[in-house]
């Protein structure tokens, strides 16, 4: 629970910049990856969602941020639960070969925040979020790993009807 009694969970996103186009042999190890990476993901202590394009297994096909931009949206219980499947999991093959399949990025590619529980981010929410630690830098609203807020810090209150990932209302 949160100061102001709200459980919360972390959001994130993640962008890349493609280096090719998906369907380039240079990016066959990466799209090969997927699967294993995303299954474990799922089946990771503390996974609560990630987003996926529907009828599809991932979301390597949704282009919110442009056409040579994936993104990766996620929520999980804790700060703990992201970092161990990021950097005690498989998932650190994929991240210490990123060079290869990705552009480097001149400004921040990740950000974390804290949504109740129960709240499924859309993409804008999350562009939104990345925006903001862009323009104004790590924030107890948008941070990353290096600059991280706890969820007491977050205010969740009621505020709007939550939206499903889709944009849609949640059921209430």
């Amino acid at each position: 629970m949160t100061a102001s009694g709200y459980a919360a969970h972390l959001a994130q996103l993640n962008v890349a910049t493609l280096r090719f186009p998906l369907d380039d042999p240079r990016m066959t190890p990466f799209v090969d990856m997927l699967d294993t990476v995303n299954a474990a993901a799922d089946d990771a202590p503390g996974f609560v969602w990630r987003l996926v394009e529907q009828g599809a297994a991932d979301a390597t096909a949704l282009r919110p941020a442009g056409e040579d931009v994936i993104v990766n949206l996620t929520v999980w219980e804790t700060r703990e639960a992201l970092w161990d499947f990021t950097y005690r999991s498989e998932h650190l093959d994929v991240m210490r070969r990123r060079r290869e399949w990705f552009q480097r990025h001149a400004e921040a590619h990740l950000v974390l925040w804290w949504i109740p529980a129960g709240h499924l981010p859309t993409t804008g929410e999350a562009l939104a979020r990345l925006a903001d630690l862009r323009a104004h830098g790590p924030s107890a609203r948008a941070f990353t790993f290096a600059s991280s807020y706890a969820a007491a810090e977050a205010d969740l209150g009621p505020g709007p009807a939550l939206e499903t990932a889709t944009g849609e209302p949640s059921p209430a």
